[in-house]
């Protein structure tokens, strides 16, 4: 992919090259910059929001469902990728358009519509669709290996249950909060399904970029050049979340 980057198309066909106008060109787009702002922000978000939402469900099921019903509840938390991610997020459409469920909901409350189709809120929808049920399962994991000598040392202490929670329980999960935290990350940083059905297409991610290139006059240079870009991104946020996640006091 390096290489290939390197090359040059004339005339719609792949010519072997050394030549580094495919970088400077791409670089020098503010539409690229931007897209890769975007693509930045928004999995962030999407990492922040869901890990968030995921830890009330992650931290029932490790402290007060049974042995019987934590099965039950990771059982369905793995239903959802028995189908097609492309499926769930067409699904999501019915939901979300302005004669959908929800604001055929809210209608009767004389509300809306409210705009959620093809828009921010809706890649959003998109990237917890994706992400939490293993967000879930992952944060699960973690809370269930924390020592609980500890939190019973905490209440014995006179810490509140809600300051256990913050000053005890998260930071001894810390390594599964922030791995679960980059999976969805990285699942939202490459997907390219939530912001074209659920957000519209208008405001482009660097996954769209790549669809662009290859689609308009076969820029697979280009398109490499996105990509190597986005795996670059993925391992620095990879490595600085592990090195945080892993680090001793």
């Amino acid at each position: 992919m390096i290489g290939l980057s390197f090359w040059l198309v004339r005339n719609f066909q792949l010519m072997p090259a050394f030549d580094t106008v495919n970088w400077i060109r791409m670089f020098e787009q503010p539409h690229f910059r931007g897209s890769f702002l975007r693509t930045l922000v928004q999995a962030g978000a999407a990492a922040v929001i869901t890990s968030a939402v995921s830890f009330p469900a992650a931290y029932a099921m490790a402290f007060f469902l049974s042995a019987q019903r934590r099965r039950l509840v990771g059982f369905l938390l793995v239903t959802p990728f028995f189908t097609s991610y492309l499926v769930r997020v067409y699904a999501w459409q019915t939901f979300l358009s302005d004669q959908g469920i929800v604001n055929g909901a809210l209608g009767l409350f004389g509300v809306g519509p409210v705009p959620m189709l093809n828009t921010p809120f809706g890649t959003m929808v998109g990237y917890l669709t994706l992400s939490l049920p293993l967000v879930v399962l992952i944060q699960y994991m973690a809370l269930s290996m924390v020592d609980r000598n500890h939190i019973e040392a905490a209440h014995n202490l006179g810490c509140a249950p809600f300051r256990t929670v913050f000053k005890v329980t998260i930071p001894s999960a810390r390594a599964g909060l922030t791995i679960a935290a980059l999976f969805c990350f990285i699942f939202s940083f490459g997907d390219f399904i939530s912001p074209m059905y659920l957000g519209g297409g208008t405001a482009p991610t660097l996954s769209m970029l790549i669809i662009d290139a290859t689609k308009a006059g076969q820029q697979w240079p280009r398109a490499a050049v996105v990509s190597i870009v986005m795996i670059a991104t993925l391992m620095a946020v990879a490595i600085a979340a592990t090195t945080y996640a892993y680090r001793r006091r």
